[in-house]
């Protein structure tokens, strides 16, 4: 007893000392080690050490770990060289390539797409992101160009802008049938976004577009219900708050972040109006060293109008893998995924990972009652697994592959392909 007293006193000592010796040391100078094309007055928003200031330690692993959360950083470490009672902070960086050519595919029955372009969310080395794509979607052509400034100069403001247009074919579910309609959908938006601190970020705007509806050729000469054709101007204005509180170590993922975002729309022709609400919670959780835990929640409402356009979709690409290509709509919706992803290779650029998932959703049927969510007539549970190849130094560069089953009815399954993690 009296030894393990002395233990404990000697360790208690230690600590007291090694807190004296840490504010001893005054920080000297910050080099920044490692960087090709990242700028350093872009990444000395995120470090809180200051030359001048007594070194902490606690305080260089916080900006260790915002710098890693960059998505232009793949790693980062500090280093201390120490010269009398003064300290020089060297933090040392490994840059992720974000700059690289979009070749993306999937598919599901009834639907193959691929998109090529290019994407930069380091553009200019300060945290721009650009992306520019076309995509072939139901056999039809589309295209998008995006740029984003997170914060102009070192500013709380930032903005983006936005031009898309996007052309699929929609399956409509009128109460006689289910109608397919030619979709088209033009776009220009711009954006304000404030940042209230590193973890609290504000966005605003507005987006006017186009949409027009016909019936796909499939119908011609068939008696269907709904319009022929419907040419529909709009003007949305939006408001999202994201709260992130994520940690970042390679493709592993710790912690919660939550974007809450309130969508309103006039309709020109007939001013009629429209409002959307969706919040998506995320939650990660490390599983020892090669497992990680996902789970995402996602609830959304709508203006519950009695028709076929309904804003919410069971779709495999968006909430329930293997279910199919939009084979439902509605206004309102519950959605729970969880994954477990289990590293079973890692290189020093190449990492593997199988996943087991879960994806349960359920929809409230437009015109209909918030007791669709749970009457268990329309809900949606399809389970499965998959796998993820990895590029350790490129950001977000992850090939999926997954494939569900309709637990209630296995005759129901598809296969999922990807890039990026799902969610």
């Amino acid at each position: 007893m009296r030894l393990k007293r002395c233990g404990v006193l000697l360790l208690f000592l230690l600590m007291i000392n090694g807190l004296q010796l840490n504010a001893q040391h005054t920080v000297r100078a910050i080099h920044l080690e490692g960087l090709k094309k990242t700028k350093s007055d872009y990444l000395n928003r995120f470090i809180d050490s200051r030359v001048g200031q007594l070194m902490d330690t606690l305080l260089l692993q916080a900006d260790v770990q915002r710098l890693k959360n960059l998505n232009g950083i793949a790693d980062a470490s500090f280093r201390i060289d120490t010269v009398g009672k003064e300290a020089i902070i060297s933090f040392e960086m490994k840059e992720a390539l974000t700059l690289f050519p979009i070749l993306n595919f999937g598919g599901v029955r009834g639907n193959f797409w691929y998109q090529v372009g290019f994407n930069d969310d380091n553009w200019r080395g300060r945290g721009h992101k650009i992306t520019a794509f076309y995509q072939n979607n139901d056999g039809r052509d589309n295209f998008s160009i995006y740029y984003k400034i997170p914060q102009f100069r070192r500013g709380r403001w930032g903005g983006s802008l936005s031009i898309m247009k996007w052309a699929s074919i929609e399956p409509l579910f009128f109460d006689d049938a289910t109608v397919f309609y030619d979709y088209d959908n033009f776009s220009v938006g711009l954006t304000g976004i404030y940042t209230f601190n590193r973890q609290n970020t504000l966005e605003f705007g507005m987006t006017y577009f186009v949409e027009d509806y016909g019936k796909n050729s499939r119908h011609e000469g068939i008696p269907t219900p709904g319009p022929q054709s419907l040419e529909q101007p709009k003007a949305l204005g939006k408001l999202i708050y994201n709260r992130n509180a994520l940690k970042y170590h390679f493709f592993y993922l710790e912690g919660l972040d939550n974007i809450a975002s309130l969508q309103t729309v006039l309709n020109l022709d007939d001013q009629s109006w429209f409002h959307i609400f969706l919040n998506d919670t995320r939650f990660f959780k490390r599983i020892e060293e090669n497992g990680n835990l996902a789970l995402r929640f996602r609830a959304g409402i709508a203006t519950n109008n009695d028709t076929p356009f309904a804003p919410f979709v069971l779709d495999s690409y968006v909430n329930i893998r293997g279910s199919g290509n939009r084979i439902e709509r509605g206004t309102a919706a519950l959605i729970l995924n969880a994954e477990y992803r289990h590293t079973m290779f890692e290189g020093d650029k190449i990492a593997g990972q199988v996943v087991g998932f879960s994806d349960i959703g359920s929809w409230r049927k437009p015109g209909g009652e918030l007791n669709d969510l749970v009457n268990g007539n329309t809900l949606q549970f399809f389970a499965g697994g998959g796998i993820r190849i990895i590029h350790k130094l490129a950001f977000n560069a992850i090939f999926r592959l997954d494939y569900g089953i309709d637990i209630r009815d296995t005759n129901r399954r598809g296969v999922v392909l990807g890039l990026g993690q799902y969610f």
